[in-house]
C-alpha cells in the first residue's frame, strides 16, 4: 500500500512528505524533533517541525486514527477548545517493507503545556485551583456540545494563559463520543472517570515528591466534580423571579459571563397571575468576544483576551473624530478597528523586545500591558500613557515573568 496523507489543508501534504515516515516514530532523529514537554500517553507521541508549523505526531492503529481525526474536526466545527487535526498518514512501511502504524497529526497549541508538566513544578495550591477551574469549564463545554470525553486526565489536557486566567484544551479524543445530547448518566460517568484519573495522577505526583504537601489527591479529584456541578447548575437551571425584578436577570447574565459563557437566548414567560417571570438561559461556549474581535480586527485571541482588547478598542474609538455610531457618514467600526490595530495594537506589542516575551502571544502581551497601565494609573491617581506603561513593564515586570513562564527542566 502506497503512503497516503489525508489532510485538512492542501498545503500540508507537501510539507509532511519531508518527514521520515519510513522510520518508527520513537526512532526519529533529533533533526526532525522539537523538544517540548509531553503528557503521559499510551501511544508514542513526538513533536516535530513541518515547514513553519510545530506538529504533534501520534502513532496508533488506522481505524482509531481516522476516528479521532474526524472527532477533532467535529469539535473544531462546534468551536470546542481542542487541538487542531491536520492529517492522518497511512500506508507507512520501513526500509525492510514491514508495515508501520499510521499516525495522527495535530497542530501544537502555541504557548501551551500539559497539566501534568505544570504540576511537576510544585505549583502553589491557589494556582492549582485555577487550573482545575479551567478543566471543569472544559468538561462543561464538552458536555453542553454532546461530547463524552471518556478519558479526561491531566495528561490529556493542555492549558495556556488567557488574560491572566487559564484556558484548557482537549488533546486526546480517541475515546470520545459525540451525541446530539448527553444524558445525566453519561455526564456522571464521564465526570467519575475524570475524578479517578485526576486523583490517580496526583497520587503519582505525590509519590514523586512533586505535589504540594497541602494538596490531598483524593479530595482534589472530588473537588473538581463539585466545581463542575456548580457550573453546570448555573448554566442550565431555570430561574423564577418576581415580576418587575429584571435586574435579577441582568445579574444572572453577568454571573454566566463571569464564568466564561455568553447567553445565546433566553425565554421570559409571565405567569397567568402576572407575578413571576421564568428565565431559561440557553448558553453557547465562551466565544462571543473572540468572534467579534476576529470579525473587526482579524486578531485571533482567547475569550478573556478578546473581551479586554475589545474594551480598549471601544474606548479608543470613542476618541476618534470620525467615530459617530448610527451616523451613515461616520467611519464604519471595521475601518476604525483596523486603524486601531495598525496605529495602537501592533506598535505597542512591537515595543516589547521579542527576546523578552517568553511564551506570551501578542494578544496576551497587550492584555498584560493594559493591566499594567491600569495599575500604574490607580497608584498615580491619574492616567498613565501606554508608552510609559510599556517602558515600566519591560523594566520591572518582564524579568520576573520570564522565570515563571519558563518550562520545567527535564
Amino acid at each position: 500500500m502506497a503512503l497516503q496523507i489525508s489532510a485538512t489543508n492542501p498545503e500540508h501534504p507537501a510539507l509532511l512528505l519531508e518527514l521520515p515516515w519510513q522510520t518508527p516514530l520513537e526512532q526519529w532523529s533529533e533533526e526532525y524533533l522539537v523538544p517540548l514537554p509531553r503528557g503521559i500517553s499510551r501511544h508514542v507521541v513526538r513533536y516535530a517541525r513541518a515547514g513553519d508549523e510545530v506538529i504533534a505526531v501520534k502513532e496508533l492503529a488506522e481505524r482509531p486514527a481516522l476516528r479521532e481525526y474526524q472527532l477533532l474536526r467535529d469539535l473544531d466545527r462546534l468551536a470546542i477548545p481542542a487541538v487542531d487535526a491536520l492529517a492522518v498518514v497511512t500506508g507507512r512501511v520501513d526500509s525492510a517493507g514491514q508495515a508501520l502504524e499510521p499516525v495522527l497529526i495535530t497542530r501544537h497549541l502555541g504557548g501551551s503545556m500539559p497539566y501534568r508538566s505544570m504540576f511537576e513544578t510544585t505549583l502553589r495550591p491557589a494556582t492549582m485551583h485555577r487550573l482545575m477551574d479551567a478543566l471543569a469549564v472544559l468538561l462543561v463545554r464538552l458536555h453542553l456540545a454532546g461530547f463524552a470525553w471518556g478519558d479526561c486526565s491531566l495528561s490529556n489536557t493542555l492549558f495556556r494563559r488567557d488574560a491572566g486566567a487559564y484556558a484548557a484544551y482537549l488533546v486526546d479524543a480517541e475515546t470520545g463520543e459525540l451525541h446530539p445530547r448527553l444524558s445525566d448518566g453519561q455526564r456522571d460517568y464521564d465526570l467519575d472517570l475524570a475524578r479517578v484519573n485526576i486523583s490517580g495522577e496526583l497520587l503519582d505526583l505525590e509519590a514523586s515528591g512533586a505535589l504540594h504537601p497541602s494538596v490531598d489527591p483524593i479530595d482534589f479529584g472530588t473537588e473538581i466534580c463539585a466545581r463542575y456541578r456548580r457550573l453546570w447548575e448555573e448554566l442550565t437551571r431555570t430561574s423564577v423571579y418576581p415580576a418587575g425584578k429584571y435586574h435579577y436577570i441582568e445579574r444572572r447574565i453577568r454571573r454566566l459571563n463571569d464564568l466564561g459563557f455568553d447567553v445565546a437566548e433566553m425565554q421570559i414567560e409571565h405567569a397567568s397571575n402576572g407575578d413571576t417571570v421564568t428565565f431559561v438561559p440557553k448558553v453557547v461556549d465562551a466565544g462571543h468576544h473572540q468572534r467579534q474581535l476576529l470579525r473587526l480586527t482579524g486578531l485571533d485571541a482567547e475569550e478573556n483576551q478578546a473581551r479586554r482588547l475589545l474594551n480598549d478598542l471601544e474606548s479608543w474609538m470613542a476618541t476618534q473624530d470620525d467615530y459617530a455610531p448610527g451616523d451613515p457618514l461616520g467611519a464604519r467600526p471595521e475601518v476604525l478597528a483596523h486603524r486601531w490595530v495598525r496605529e495602537v495594537f501592533r506598535p505597542t506589542v512591537r515595543a516589547v523586545p521579542v527576546e523578552l516575551r517568553g511564551a506570551m502571544d501578542p494578544a496576551e502581551i497587550y492584555h498584560e500591558l493594559l493591566e499594567h497601565r491600569w495599575f500604574l494609573s490607580e497608584r498615580a491617581q491619574h492616567d498613565i500613557g501606554l508608552e510609559t506603561a510599556v517602558e515600566d513593564y519591560i523594566a520591572t515586570i518582564l524579568p520576573g515573568a520570564r522565570e515563571t513562564l519558563r518550562p520545567p527542566a527535564h
